[in-house]
């Protein structure tokens, strides 16, 4: 890695706090992420994130990191910094690993000091908020609406990414395809990525008749006509998210395209089928100081969460997506390709 890069990166970090446009709100994953933060060992961060053997021979090290973070940083901490255009960009760490977003008696906690990021970012004149990672987990605050609820004069936008999510993902289905696998729990962004389907005149493949049949509940009389029940072995697209089985993919057809709209990649269980990365895009070249890795995603690509907020501030929209809001996926992609996001569909 170049080493002037890693000193221009170090002196940002260190100049006076220049007040951020847009703040992404992201969390550590496991144990080994906290290497891969921008100032942890820059030979990791400027990698996609993996689970590496030697960082085991640094487990008494790790494990006073973990402690120190759970119980005496409390409140978020700044990771990157960045500019783009006239904006100032920076992420938050919120100093919690995933496996505590499943624990409910964390939630009280996780939703503090979220809470406080958001009036932080709010009286420091930040115009939007994106969540990201576990930080809308449905669960956990319904997207972010809590926050609206709890805040009702906030300036700051939240913004969840869900209209972003959808749109990339219905975007990198292969051009001329008829039909598409839809797997997983059936939140915001399954049925954006549901409707968009039926629009555009895919048929969508449900495996198992009680969600058909709760999914037909929900839909209007003409889009009811684009689902279909039907078998692993009928569609080679598999759209996929949280709350599937993930080992229907041993029964997939050689050769399949598994594209997620989970926050976390799908373990990848075939050697003949093809996975694209969790819902991302290619950074303009003029986002400056992108030295790092977002968690598993390649070098300067920026996730759905991360770029919404961005293209939200760029576009001045004055509305918050969280709780059941979407936008129209045409409008937000548009918005996305006009500054500057590339697409990015090389499945592994």
């Amino acid at each position: 890695m170049d080493e002037s890069s890693d000193d221009t990166y170090e002196i940002s970090l260190k100049r006076p706090k220049d007040l951020p446009n847009v703040v992404h709100l992201t969390h550590l994953t496991t144990l080994d992420s906290i290497y891969h933060l921008p100032y942890g060992f820059s030979s990791l961060a400027s990698n996609p994130q993996t689970s590496n053997w030697y960082l085991w021979l640094m487990w008494p090290f790790t494990f006073v990191i973990k402690i120190i973070l759970a119980w005496i940083h409390g409140r978020t901490f700044i990771s990157e910094r960045n500019t783009f255009e006239k904006l100032n960009l920076q992420s938050w760490v919120v100093p919690r690993f995933t496996n505590q977003y499943f624990l409910k008696w964390q939630s009280t906690r996780l939703n503090k000091i979220i809470g406080e990021a958001i009036l932080e970012a709010n009286s420091s004149g930040v115009k939007v908020l994106s969540l990201g990672l576990l930080n809308q987990r449905e669960e956990l605050n319904a997207y972010g609406e809590l926050y609206i609820q709890k805040f009702p004069k906030l300036k700051v936008k939240i913004v969840d990414g869900s209209s972003l999510t959808a749109a990339i993902v219905v975007n990198s289905i292969p051009k001329g395809t008829s039909q598409v696998l839809l797997r997983g729990n059936f939140d915001k962004v399954f049925f954006a990525i549901a409707k968009a389907l039926c629009e555009a005149n895919v048929q969508v493949a449900m495996l198992h008749q009680d969600e058909f049949t709760k999914l037909q509940l929900r839909l209007n009389s003409k889009a009811r006509e684009s689902f279909a029940l039907s078998t692993i072995a009928s569609s080679k697209i598999w759209l996929v998210a949280d709350g599937w089985n993930e080992d229907e993919q041993m029964k997939a057809l050689k050769g399949s395209l598994f594209i997620p709209f989970s926050q976390f990649p799908p373990k990848k269980m075939r050697k003949d089928c093809f996975y694209h990365h969790t819902p991302l895009m290619r950074a303009p070249p003029l986002i400056k100081n992108m030295h790092s890795c977002e968690n598993w995603l390649p070098r300067r690509a920026m996730s759905a969460g991360r770029i919404a907020g961005i293209v939200h501030a760029l576009e001045g929209w004055n509305a918050h997506e969280c709780g059941s809001t979407t936008f129209s996926l045409h409008q937000i992609w548009d918005a996305t390709i006009r500054h500057g996001f590339q697409t990015l569909h090389t499945p592994s």
